[in-house]
């Protein structure tokens, strides 16, 4: 017997639920799933919609608007990085007897997607979720920006030679093993080498490949093959043990984009050293001690006191940050978050961040045994959060003073972001401010994706300068196969959801 089609539960607001909605949350596609919806007037409390909405969901990414609002105002929107590099050592003329010291900050980009008028870039599928879904593209800047301004003030300085070494002091906080990705302090590239095939000039003919950033002592060698138009494009990465060879095998179709895709660096402090001793070298400043291998931290000062400061990058605001953890929702950023909670309370366990989270949502009017969170991205499975969890969290901030650059930092619906593609044409269109959500993994059983989540949550735009808080959610949802585009439909429906939302919002207003 074929399973029958779930009926939504009765809305518990004040207003009937659009029947497009109805219908959408009535497909057979979703016949064990289960729905949450909380609609609300964040300035009159006034319930719009309401289905579970004191229910614990898996909220996937939605989950990064609570340590990410949490990092924004324990670190403050304008808060820059500064990032230096120290002398230790004595200074002969423009020798330097000595090392000089790179003191990470926890900087997420340092300077790899700032654009020129100092904000910060992105695509809208971003690099880091090359591996995972089709299409993913780079940002035009050198990932390696940052480090090489600060070579350039290293030479500025009047050095011209280190007779030492080059360190990365990573001791910021310790790397958390429970957040994935894991965060370091120093941050280049998003940890990640970058994987760039291009067909060949004719089928059979090898593909061209392109990669960066380019460091010693990473390889790439490509195997990759162009077949015919129409045909397969199926590339897989492999590495040595150390992450520094890695090579690339399969086929690219001759009518194929560029196929992106990417390699972790397995460690970032070691790769920024020698990144930084290669840009040295490029500002014509010689460094004796040989640029690869482990990066010698036993070589670090207790601290920098008297230590003349010859370089320094300092970032973007940390609004443009967030900004970036929002629209492409960025993994590494928002567990960065967590851990820069913790340092700025003094701490370098990366755990130490949560309390400090604890005490922003209690200050906000969120409450917090509606949300139980094991890391900032939402992709731990003790992750869950109410949808009124969610529209407290929206409403605090549409009562700040920075509503209107928070709102304008989540993925706006048809335009950018991850809702880019979404609803491109409708009367929704660019109105719909909202971060989303997945969580999806192999049913090996069944040979699908089961879909624990797909949420969006947000600001539902009602003219004259009023908005709605929304989050509407879909847990326990599968694929009929393991092909990602059905993940895609699923995600369409809920952006579907929220224009039909914003529609009935508009008209209401009206």
């Amino acid at each position: 017997m074929a399973a029958e089609a779930a009926s939504p539960p009765d809305d518990g607001g004040s207003d009937r639920l659009d029947p497009r909605i109805t219908e959408i949350m009535r497909k057979p596609d979703y016949p064990n799933a289960q729905w949450g919806l909380l609609q609300q007037d964040p300035d009159s409390g006034r319930v719009v919609h309401s289905r579970f909405a004191e229910k614990l969901f898996i909220p996937g990414s939605v989950a990064k608007l609570f340590g990410t609002s949490g990092a924004w105002k324990t670190l403050g929107g304008d808060h820059r990085f500064r990032t230096p590099v120290y002398a230790v050592g004595e200074r002969r003329g423009s020798t330097l007897a000595g090392d000089l010291d790179l003191v990470a900050q926890g900087d997420l980009t340092m300077g790899g997607r700032t654009r020129a008028d100092g904000t910060v870039d992105y695509t809208d599928l971003d690099h880091t979720y090359a591996n995972d879904f089709p299409g993913a593209t780079l940002t035009p800047q050198n990932p390696l920006a940052g480090i090489n301004r600060i070579a350039r003030q290293v030479r500025n300085s009047g050095i011209t030679r280190v007779e030492g070494n080059v360190v990365v002091d990573d001791r910021l906080f310790e790397p958390e093993p429970v957040f994935v990705p894991v965060p370091t302090p120093l941050i280049i590239n998003d940890n990640l080498i970058d994987l760039l095939t291009t067909p060949g000039a004719r089928p059979g003919a090898p593909a061209r490949l392109d990669w960066r950033p380019k460091v010693a002592p990473y390889r790439v060698t490509s195997a990759v093959r162009t077949v015919a138009a129409g045909g397969p494009t199926d590339i897989e990465v492999t590495t040595s043990a150390d992450g520094t060879r890695i090579k690339l095998s399969g086929t690219i179709a001759a009518d194929s984009a560029p196929a992106l895709k990417v390699s972790p660096i397995a460690d970032p402090a070691a790769f920024g050293r020698t990144a930084l001793i290669e840009a040295l070298g490029r500002a014509g400043v010689e460094v004796t001690a040989k640029p690869t291998g482990a990066n010698p931290v036993g070589r670090l000062p207790e601290s920098y006191e008297g230590r003349q400061r010859v370089a320094q990058y300092t970032s973007p605001p940390y609004t443009q940050y967030a900004k970036l953890i929002f629209k492409v929702s960025h993994n590494l950023g928002a567990n960065l978050a967590i851990c820069l909670m913790a340092v700025a309370k003094g701490s370098q366990d990366c755990m130490d961040g949560f309390p400090v989270l604890a005490d922003f949502l209690d200050h906000a009017g969120v409450d917090r045994k509606q949300v139980q969170l094991l890391d900032g991205r939402g992709g731990n499975p003790v992750d869950r959060t109410t949808p009124e969890a969610v529209v407290q969290m929206l409403t605090y901030w549409h009562h700040t003073p920075e509503a209107e650059v928070f709102r304008n930092a989540l993925p706006i619906l048809g335009v950018d972001g991850l809702l880019t593609d979404n609803c491109t044409d409708c009367p929704a269109r660019g109105k719909v401010f909202a971060k989303t959500g997945a969580a999806v993994g192999l049913d090996a059983l069944n040979d699908r994706l089961a879909v624990g989540a797909i949420t969006i949550a947000g600001y539902l735009d009602k003219g004259d300068g009023r908005f709605d808080v929304f989050f509407a959610g879909v847990n326990g949802a599968s694929t009929p196969t393991t092909d990602v585009s059905g993940v895609l439909d699923i995600a369409n429906d809920l952006a579907m959801i929220s224009a039909y939302l914003q529609e009935a919002a508009a008209r209401r207003e009206d």
